[in-house]
This record gives C-alpha cells, sequence and structure tokens, in this order.
C-alpha cells in the first residue's frame, strides 16, 4: 500500500475490476484508505502481515479434506477461530470505526459480522473448505456446502454458532420484518460484500459530521467499483458542498442532475438549485 491517494484509488480500481476480485485484498485497501486518513497509511508490510495472519489462521485448522461434511467445516472454524482465537463480536463494535477494518479485526479479533465472515470465508477458502457469504439482511453469516442444496450456515458474530433455519429466520424478522426466502441465502459476491463494508463505514461516518472525511473517502471507494448505486453521486457532492469544496460540489450536482433529469425531472430540478446555492456560496 503506498500513501499516495492516486496510487491507491488505482489499486483499488484495479483489483475490483480483476477477473476474480480478491476479497481480503480488497478489504485491506479499504483499511489502507482508513489509515490515511488517520496517518502515514497502512504500509505494504503491514498488509502482507495480516494476509500472512490469514494463512497462519489457515494452518491451525485440522485436516478435514474436500469431502467433508458442511457441518464439519463450521464446527472446525468454529473451534479455532471462534473458541481458541476468540474472534467474535459485542454490540460495542457497532460503534468502532475498526470494526469495519480487517486489519483491525485480525488484530482485536472484535468486528461486526460481515468483517468477521470475511475471516473464516479467507481462512476456510484456503483450506479448501465450500464457503461463501450470506448477506441476510443486517447481519451478515457464512455458509459452507452447496448454497441451493446441503449446507450449514454459522453465525461468526457469535463465535461461529451453527444456525437453524429458524434462528436464520429470527435474525431476519429482527431486522427487517421480513420472512424468510430461499433467495436470502445465496451466495454474495465479492465486490458485493466489499460495498456493503463501505456501507457500514457511510454509516458509521454520517452518525458523526466531525468524520465527514470517511465518509466522504467511502463514498469515493465505492464509486470505483463497477456496479454502485447512482445517487452516491449526489452524496459525494453534497459532502464536498458541506466540506467547502463549492466548486466541485456544484459541479457534481449539475452532472447528478443530468443523469437523473429524464427519469425524474422534478428532483433533477432540485439538484440544480442545489447547485446555484453551492455556487453562490464562492462570492
Amino acid at each position: 500500500m503506498y500513501d499516495d491517494t492516486t496510487e491507491r484509488r488505482r489499486r483499488f480500481a484495479e483489483a475490483a475490476r480483476d477477473d476474480r476480485p480478491d476479497l481480503a485484498l480488497l478489504c485491506l485497501l479499504v483499511s489502507a484508505e482508513a489509515a490515511a486518513g488517520a496517518g502515514p497509511g497502512l504500509r505494504e508490510d503491514a498488509a502482507d502481515a495480516a494476509q500472512m495472519e490469514l494463512d497462519r489462521l489457515t494452518g491451525l485448522l485440522p485436516a478435514l479434506g474436500r469431502r467433508a461434511e458442511p457441518r464439519h467445516w463450521a464446527q472446525a472454524l468454529a473451534e479455532l477461530l471462534g473458541g481458541r482465537c476468540g474472534f467474535h463480536g459485542t454490540p460495542a463494535d457497532y460503534r468502532r470505526l475498526e470494526s469495519s477494518l480487517l486489519d483491525e479485526v485480525l488484530r482485536r479479533r472484535r468486528g461486526l459480522p460481515i468483517l468477521l465472515s470475511v475471516i473464516w470465508m479467507e481462512v476456510a477458502r484456503r483450506a479448501g473448505a465450500p464457503v461463501y457469504g450470506v448477506a441476510l439482511p443486517g447481519h451478515f453469516v457464512v455458509g459452507f456446502g452447496d448454497p441451493f442444496g446441503h449446507h450449514v450456515l454459522a453465525d461468526p458474530f457469535e463465535g461461529g454458532r451453527i444456525l437453524s433455519e429458524e434462528d436464520a429466520g429470527l435474525l431476519i424478522a429482527g431486522a427487517t420484518g421480513a420472512p424468510l426466502t430461499p433467495s436470502l441465502f445465496s451466495p454474495a459476491e465479492p465486490l458485493e460484500i466489499v460495498l456493503r463494508v463501505l456501507n457500514n463505514i457511510r454509516a458509521w461516518a454520517a452518525a458523526r459530521p466531525e468524520r465527514s472525511d470517511v465518509q466522504l473517502w467511502a463514498v469515493e471507494l465505492s464509486l470505483l467499483l463497477p456496479t454502485h448505486p447512482a445517487r452516491l453521486r449526489y452524496e459525494r457532492a453534497e459532502l464536498l458542498v458541506e466540506r467547502g469544496d463549492f466548486a466541485r460540489g456544484a459541479r457534481e450536482l449539475e452532472e447528478y442532475a443530468e443523469v437523473i433529469a429524464p427519469v425524474e425531472p422534478t428532483a433533477a430540478e432540485t439538484v440544480r438549485h442545489q447547485a446555484l446555492a453551492a455556487r453562490a456560496m464562492l462570492n
């Protein structure tokens, strides 16, 4: 990783467009962006150390073989990561930015469900397990086996507790009130996971106006992903204006208005007025 913003963004965009995106690398590039905002940035050797730690944890797993039952994989990961190594989450972790940064979660052994799941997935993948992420509404978990057939779900936030279908249904109902449907168990792609990590960081920063710098870089990284919500462009423009970059913010508001005008003409006109107000701040 390098301190230079342009180089970090180039590496992130390049990694995101790889035919087989490296989830751990992308999460470490997010960590590099966070570290740069706080000081000198995540060093290359620190990122390498995080990858080596994932390799080391993999080496501690028992040799199960590729034919092992999904439940055996889930139990082995829970015993190692949740038990021996103490990886899990607590409600307090939702209040810490570090809980969304892979290198910090590896160091602290605490984090949000999605980052703990990334560690479970990366260790299991290295060991040859049939593993995938499951983006349940409001709570990320890990699946082992065939997502459309025989599989087992585990919750890394609770140390790898194996979830029954009823348990998963309760998690979903608690988060959204929606019923359990098979589509919710579809594997999450690496770029979907990275976008969700960045969404969590944006939400953390949005609740802390003094950390608009964090919200801005999280938005900017999200915009480098091949697929992202168009409204992120509006959020970025608003943040630029809030942070006093009136000219760039106004320009991006105008560009966003042009994009949405064909389908949302009233909203586009409102955004144009915001751009005019931002330009007026230059006088």
